[in-house]
């Protein structure tokens, strides 16, 4: 993702460690963004990745050389640390992640006053700063200092307490199953559980960097165990979260994994029960049952651009309560406007305890769509120009560009196909009423796709 003039891609600063993300560089990221903050006071925290300690010590030394104090949270999911930036009243946060990428991937993120990532006119402030040399070393005698900061967890899941009945949550005993993917999430959830009345089993729940248990992505096929324990111990509800543990992904009580199209059409339906006339924030890349949810319910869809980033400041600039997006991540405006894997866990069992009914059936209630996922590798130099031979060749279709390319067919299937903005790949939606349909769908664009790319290549 570091191109030429660029630095942020669809979800801050992302690289190999020492290849595309060397210390070095890191240095030189940390001193213009404390050039962009001008001597603010800044939280800093990181995910459970080897390489965590090591950049954040290098994007320290870079913000206190422009000026900058830096307080250190240490190891931490990131919507405690926004969470903290709020609560402390700092200027912002830097926090040290790769969210869902491989281990060998570590990433930068920036965050403003509010505990929101940096609108895209920022980023680029902080690349213009980068590129043109352009950092304002402090003198020798107003360096920034670094100090710690305790009790970020204890707070952050106070917050999240006041937003959900505890009470009639922990009256149901719920058992619950959490895979935190051997990362940062197993620092709050199971704590959150406990305190919410609830008997917490956790898999893959040591904080170890090179993710043994399972990828840090909770995609289906990443969470089979997860559901195997669920089902074999009879528990109430299954959680896994990624990386950094702002999206989850959750498991029924069968022991079925659902996508994040349905729990936050879930939790979008009881919260327009309640708030009739809100507008929901949601991505292209989501599923029609959220604009099904919203139209039977008396919300108005807002769509944006794929990117948490995007949710987040659409929300803000409209002053939304509710986003979501395909892949487990709930914003909840009252909470903050920003993913929370831990807030989504909270809701969902609030959902069930006032409804009585399992997860299973809550789910079974609302429309259904078959949502099939799939990706096709393309250089990040030829994204542009297949996405251009791809609208091109498609322009008789119902298609829209907001991102992309998503086409709407009559039978209401659907597919969007847009690059990643962090990896060198192209991904593919689809959503159908028939299972066939959906894959049917993902084979013969993935093949389309393909061929673009081949094309371009020779």
């Amino acid at each position: 993702m570091l191109g030429s003039r660029r630095l942020f891609g669809t979800n801050g600063i992302r690289g190999i460690v020492n290849k595309e993300l060397t210390s070095e560089m890191a240095i030189k990221i940390g001193s213009a963004i404390g050039t962009f903050f001008q001597r603010g006071n800044l939280i800093i925290g990181y995910d459970a990745r080897t390489s965590g300690p090591m950049l954040a010590k290098a994007v320290i030394a870079g913000l206190n050389a422009t000026g900058c104090n830096v307080v250190l949270a240490g190891m931490m999911p990131t919507p405690a640390l926004q969470y903290a930036v709020k609560n402390h009243k700092t200027d912002g946060a830097v926090i040290i992640t790769a969210s869902h990428n491989p281990p060998q991937y570590n990433g930068i993120k920036v965050v403003w006053s509010d505990g929101i990532e940096l609108s895209r006119e920022q980023e680029i402030e902080i690349e213009n700063i980068f590129f043109d040399e352009k950092i304002h070393y402090a003198d020798w005698n107003r360096l920034g200092t670094t100090r710690d900061l305790l009790g970020v967890i204890e707070e952050y899941l106070e917050a999240i307490k006041k937003h959900v009945d505890v009470a009639e949550i922990a009256e149901k005993h719920y058992h619950v199953v959490v895979d935190p993917a051997n990362s940062v999430g197993s620092l709050a959830a199971p704590r959150l559980l406990r305190e919410l009345g609830c008997k917490v089993t956790t898999i893959n729940a040591n904080i170890d960097g090179t993710f043994p248990g399972r990828l840090p992505e909770p995609r289906p096929e990443n969470l089979r165990d997860l559901a195997l324990t669920v089902k074999a111990i009879g528990a109430d509800l299954g959680v896994a979260y990624d990386g950094d543990a702002d999206r989850s992904m959750f498991v029924d009580e069968k022991g079925e994994i659902h996508w994040g199209d349905k729990t936050f059409a879930l939790v979008e339906k009881h919260f327009l029960k309640e708030n009739s006339g809100e507008k929901i924030v949601t991505p292209v890349s989501s599923s029609t049952l959220v604009k099904d949810i919203a139209d039977s319910y008396g919300g108005e869809i807002v769509w944006t651009k794929v990117g948490s980033v995007t949710v987040s400041q659409t929300m803000k600039k409209i002053n939304a309560k509710l986003g979501g997006e395909e892949n487990g991540g709930i914003f909840y405006g009252p909470h903050q406007s920003v993913r929370d894997g831990a807030m989504a866990t909270a809701l969902i069992l609030e959902i069930m305890a006032k409804t009585g009914e399992k997860l299973s059936e809550l789910l079974g209630e609302l429309p259904k769509y078959h949502i099939e996922k799939g990706k096709v590798e393309c250089p990040n130099e030829l994204k542009d120009k297949v996405l251009e031979k791809l609208i091109e060749q498609t322009s008789e279709l119902n298609t829209n560009t907001i991102d992309g390319a998503k086409i709407w067919f009559e039978d209401k299937s659907a597919i969007l196909m847009r690059p990643s903005g962090t990896e060198p790949i192209y991904r593919l939606y689809t959503e159908a009423k028939k299972e066939e349909k959906a894959t049917q769908l993902i084979q013969t664009y993935s093949l389309k796709l393909k061929r673009i790319i081949d094309s371009l290549k020779s």
